[in-house]
């Protein structure tokens, strides 16, 4: 006999619904899984038999082959055993099956046909709905994360018997309740705070802005002096995460396996720092089946590279086109994969390799050409794609002592989402939604130019020497700083302000 029901099948970040058929026919006892099936698919059939065993179930002797339809779409991971296990039990008609046409199953069986937890349920859970499902069977240690998904009713199962239950009769058992209404995403809690950063107000001015339009920023000063402290601060300027970002962030974040226990949403914004001995696949996503990477672990948050220079150049030059395009494109034999990364780039780093080059208490023992050797391990086209360049002094002993109250994240953070209110008003109707993405038509139409404004740009470009890149980088800055005041129109201060966030990349690379 024949039985079908839907699994779903994870491709980048979305689920594609996956047609699961078994046939139980006469012959030999042979068990053959066709549809592109990765190794970890074809073992089923081994898990699948225990189970059914197990579970007080009897595994038929008899020729069977399942279909994982359509076949041009690769099958990864264990989460198919679950929906091949309750199609064989329909074809054997061993439960009173429903029309199982509105169901969606998924999970890994045990020996012993206990359901455990597979990766990436948040997805599968709004693909299924995409799909027009009405039903979502799936391990109960997932459970928490699909419930963010309303309009689908969810059963959590922990066994094989369970969800043959649950098929047999689903009105028997009460479906899981949505959480979405529960999600508070307007009151992130960090933990952290800027009124914690004593003095370095011009690097919380950069820093404001770099937020407030979503660019690019790199600081270098002497050890100590608190870069690390600003770049971990910056997340709680950020405006919340939309349920939308939310969704996208906790995607990729299932897909990994990374979702925190019972958290069935990402309400933070990202802050990824991974060490500088990580390799290119470690950051840009990669591996023999395409997984993302730190790259996309950030998306819609902060990408922290500290002590810039000492990352691998290759792993860095990665970096160039989703900083440019916002997503990061894999290929590999196994497949293409597509990741989302939408991230705000914030660099660290020491001007020379003892890091006193620009230090004002203590003398740098580096020769010049150890500094330029050091400095070139960053490439400049990767420079001219990060917005602000800041400088970070070390601080003096009166601002170490101070006890003046600096001004918190909440203060900071309530500018930053005024001025990313107006970018929203402005980009409404197009895909953008901060200043830092903008390309040269939308720069020409959003960032007009008085006639005094153009003559003191082109004095900066002739005495700077600027690229066209960073030209452009100072338009979307001064656009966001007129943001900032609620200016309509961009003046020479703007661009006066702007302009000085790109001089360090000259005073150090010169």
């Amino acid at each position: 006999m024949l039985a079908h029901i839907d699994s779903c099948a994870i491709l980048g970040i979305d689920a594609h619904l996956v047609r699961v058929e078994a046939d139980v026919g006469g012959g030999n006892p042979h068990f053959t899984v066709v549809g592109l099936p990765d190794e970890a698919v074809r073992e089923s059939k081994d898990r699948v038999a225990s189970a059914m065993r197990n579970s007080q179930f009897y595994f038929p002797l008899h020729r069977i082959t399942v279909n994982l339809a359509p076949a041009d779409v690769r099958k990864e991971g264990p989460s198919f055993d679950l929906p091949i296990a309750l199609c064989l039990l329909a074809a054997t008609e061993q439960f009173v099956s429903t029309d199982m046409a509105d169901f969606a199953a998924v999970g890994e069986l045990a020996l012993d046909g206990s359901v455990r937890a597979v990766a990436g349920v948040l997805p599968i859970a709004l693909g299924a709905k995409a799909a027009a499902k009405k039903r979502l069977i799936l391990p109960a240690e997932n459970a928490l994360e699909a419930t963010v998904v309303e309009g689908l009713e969810i059963y959590p199962v922990k066994t094989l018997w369970e969800a043959a239950e649950v098929v047999s009769n689903p009105s028997a058992r009460k479906a899981a309740s949505t959480t979405a209404s529960k999600w508070n995403l307007d009151q992130p809690d960090y933990g952290l705070d800027f009124s914690e950063v004593k003095g370095q107000a011009h690097v919380k001015r950069a820093l404001e802005v770099a937020a407030a339009g979503g660019h690019n920023l790199l600081m270098a000063g002497p050890p100590g002096a608190g870069k690390t402290m600003l770049a971990t601060r910056l997340p709680t300027i950020l405006p919340p995460l939309s349920l939308e970002e939310a969704l996208e962030v906790s995607k990729v974040y299932s897909i990994c396996g990374r979702l925190p226990k019972d958290t069935a949403l990402i309400t933070t914004r990202p802050f990824r720092a991974p060490h500088h001995t990580i390799s290119t696949p470690g950051l840009a996503g990669g591996g023999t089946i395409p997984r993302p990477g730190e790259i996309s672990l950030a998306h819609h948050g902060v990408l922290f590279l500290d002590e810039l220079p000492e990352f691998n150049r290759d792993a860095l030059e990665v970096l160039r086109q989703p900083m440019e395009d916002g997503k990061v494109n894999i290929t590999r034999a196994a497949g293409s994969m597509t990741y989302p990364a939408r991230l705000m780039l914030v660099a660290a780093m020491n001007p020379c390799p003892c890091g006193f080059f620009m230090d004002s208490t203590r003398p740098c023992k580096c020769t010049h050409g150890a500094i330029q050797r050091y400095l070139h391990r960053v490439s400049g086209p990767l420079l001219d794609r990060v917005d602000i360049h800041i400088e970070v002094p070390r601080l003096t002993q009166d601002e170490l002592l101070s006890a003046n109250n600096e001004e918190s994240s909440a203060s900071i953070r309530g500018r930053v989402h005024r001025a990313r209110e107006i970018q929203s008003r402005r980009f409404a109707g197009t895909s953008l939604f901060c200043n830092a993405h903008m390309n040269p038509r939308q720069l020409r139409q959003f960032c007009p130019l008085s006639e005094p404004v153009q003559r003191f740009l082109r004095g900066l470009v002739e005495s700077l020497g600027l690229s066209a890149r960073a030209f452009d980088r100072i338009l979307k800055l001064s656009r966001t700083i007129a943001d900032l005041e609620g200016a309509d129109q961009i003046t020479t201060s703007h661009i006066a302000e702007a302009a000085q966030y790109r001089s360090l990349d000259r005073k150090l690379w010169g």
